[in-house]
């Protein structure tokens, strides 16, 4: 297992730097000011900062698994993605699609293709 992370702050106290070392995690940092190393991640932290992190006082490892669980929750159940042409991600992990992507997210020119491909399960 890999954790991929940018040089910040969050991610560099020592109870984190033990843990990766405790769980045989490797650490990869990203080129300083390289962001694009890592859009997904990039854009999924800044999402979570914004919505949650910056917004929430924890007052215990028990209520921040309860923020964090709802927040997963909403993000992946409830709340669509432009990115996905307005669906969940578990709307679209739900597809039976072998070996195709989404329409919305599809090449185009292949959906000829996708229209007639058979999945076997």
């Amino acid at each position: 297992m890999m954790v991929v992370s940018d040089n910040g702050t969050e991610l560099t106290s020592s109870a984190i730097q033990r843990w990766s070392q405790e769980m045989a995690v490797a650490w990869h940092r990203i080129t300083p000011g390289k962001p694009q190393q890592n859009a997904f991640v990039e854009g999924f932290n800044e999402r979570l900062r914004d919505e949650c992190l910056n917004e929430t006082l924890f007052t215990s490892i028990a209520h921040a698994h309860v923020v964090l669980a709802d927040w997963r929750t909403d993000h992946n159940t409830v709340r669509p993605h432009s990115k996905l042409g307005g669906r969940t991600p578990t709307q679209i992990a739900a597809q039976r699609w072998l070996g195709h992507a989404p329409a919305s997210v599809a090449n185009k020119a292949n959906l000829e293709h996708q229209s007639t491909a058979k999945c076997y399960f």
